[in-house]
């Protein structure tokens, strides 16, 4: 009988180590799900840190900056409470004003390009900027014939200006007053009163951001791409690789000058008849008693119409040097202070045009006068006189000054690693015991101002 064969089978021994391989595999998979959730959590929480480093980093950076801004503050108010001689504009030379270094931050002190730098493409101007090289808003000798003659003034905003800053509340011929505002919305009156602020200029009728600001949308002197390519971007421009600045540029509220000689004694009112004592006794002390009758005969009984120092140099037939000795001394007013002087030694072509004797022909010829002269060549009005003709002088003089005792600063600064950007407008005022800040603004809002190669420079630190 034959033997029956049996089916193949593995045996149990093989089949007992088959079985576990498939449980096996589905738990690697498992394990394999469960690592890359935990891979992806820890990637997760190791961004998530990141972003918490960085914003760590941002506000310190902000922090650091902030403080470098008081730094900032305090330094300009060092600089200005030991000027050599009070009124004169510090020269560059004698202080740090690009990239000052406070522990991790940085600050810079923004100035204002002048004729030579006005197309500055890539780095700003650095250093105090002078608020009387600009036409004050609050004085009275500030006309509308003037104010029109500012580049990007429209006579809606000039006659704007007048009415907003006259007691009055009639209106002037394209002014605007109470009825004007209070359509708008919302309404609001007319001032009737002195600006606080050259800002305030927002709020007249005409005050639209593109007479105020121009092309210089950050208000920086720069031409930065956005302001140099026609449309494409905000502000509108001609695209013309030339900054154009708005009215804001060459406007301020805060010019004033303090009637009294550089150690703080009252000066000398020419025009006063109670004064010529004190006037004489100064001639003879500075100049000799022969020299002091000469001038005094030269002179004659014309003191009571002579309106500003520069004619009475004129009319005196002072040397420069002679009337050097005196200026200082010498005023035509009794008031405590002389607001809206210009400062013929800072004040650009612009302003300069606007000023009564000089015009539009005369002041390129003003300022290519005084291009190159030293500070002592150009310490009074005198040299006034050399530049311009008898009669041209004579009428600007009672508009211009040597001296200034307000300071605009624009700080702006950054932490470490150039984060945490701030930027502050300052105007320091040295008419009193001590330098005072009068007036600051928050100008972080409107953007980067120190170009792109200092932009640059930092982020290269960074990376590094």
């Amino acid at each position: 009988m034959k033997r029956q064969r049996r089916p193949f089978r593995l045996s149990a021994r093989i089949e007992s180590r088959r079985r576990p391989l498939g449980r096996q595999g589905t738990v690697l998979i498992i394990v394999l799900w469960i690592a890359t959730g935990l891979v992806s959590t820890a990637l997760l929480f190791a961004n998530s840190m990141m972003l918490e480093y960085r914003a760590a980093e941002n506000v310190i950076g902000a922090l650091e900056a902030a403080h470098a801004i008081e730094g900032a503050r305090r330094y300009v108010s060092y600089v200005l409470a030991n000027l050599e001689t009070p009124g004169l504009m510090p020269d560059i030379q004698t202080y740090e004003a690009d990239g000052v270094q406070v522990g991790d931050a940085q600050f810079w002190l923004l100035g204002r390009p002048n004729d030579d730098t006005r197309n500055r493409t890539t780095k700003p101007v650095f250093g105090l900027a002078d608020e009387a090289s600009k036409l004050n808003l609050n004085s009275t000798s500030v006309t509308r014939e003037m104010l029109e003659m500012l580049p990007c003034m429209t006579a809606e905003l000039a006659g704007a200006i007048i009415d907003w800053r006259d007691s009055d509340s009639d209106l002037s011929s394209d002014g605007a007053e109470s009825q004007n505002y209070l359509l708008l919305t919302p309404p609001y009156e007319c001032k009737n009163s002195n600006f606080e602020t050259a800002e305030e200029l927002r709020l007249l009728v005409g005050g639209e951001m593109s007479a105020l600001y121009g092309e210089d949308a950050n208000l920086n002197g720069v031409l930065d791409p956005n302001e140099d390519d026609s449309d494409e971007a905000l502000p509108t421009d001609n695209r013309d690789s030339r900054l154009d600045p708005g009215v804001l540029e060459y406007v301020t509220v805060f010019s004033r000058e303090p009637n009294m000689q550089s150690d703080g004694s009252k000066r000398i009112n020419i025009r006063g008849t109670s004064s010529q004592e004190q006037l004489t006794q100064l001639l003879q002390d500075k100049l000799g008693e022969s020299r002091a009758q000469e001038i005094q005969q030269a002179v004659g009984t014309d003191l009571p119409n002579i309106n500003s120092l520069l004619q009475y140099f004129i009319r005196s037939q002072m040397t420069e040097d002679e009337f050097a000795q005196v200026a200082d001394a010498l005023c035509v007013s009794d008031d405590e202070y002389t607001t809206g002087l210009v400062n013929v030694n800072s004040a650009g072509v612009e302003v300069l045009a606007c000023l009564p004797g000089i015009g539009s022909d005369l002041a390129g010829q003003l300022v290519s006068y005084r291009q190159g002269k030293t500070i002592d060549e150009l310490k009074t009005v005198a040299w006034v006189s050399k530049a311009l003709n008898e009669e041209a002088a004579i009428q600007a003089g009672p508009y211009l000054t040597t001296r200034t005792y307000q300071y605009s600063v624009d700080v702006a600064a950054v932490g470490r690693a150039g984060r945490g950007f701030r930027r502050v407008w300052f105007v320091f005022d040295t008419s009193g015991s001590k330098p005072t800040v009068v007036y600051r603004r928050d100008r972080t809002r409107l953007g980067w101002p120190l170009g792109a190669e200092i932009r640059s420079e930092l982020t290269t630190t960074e990376e590094k």
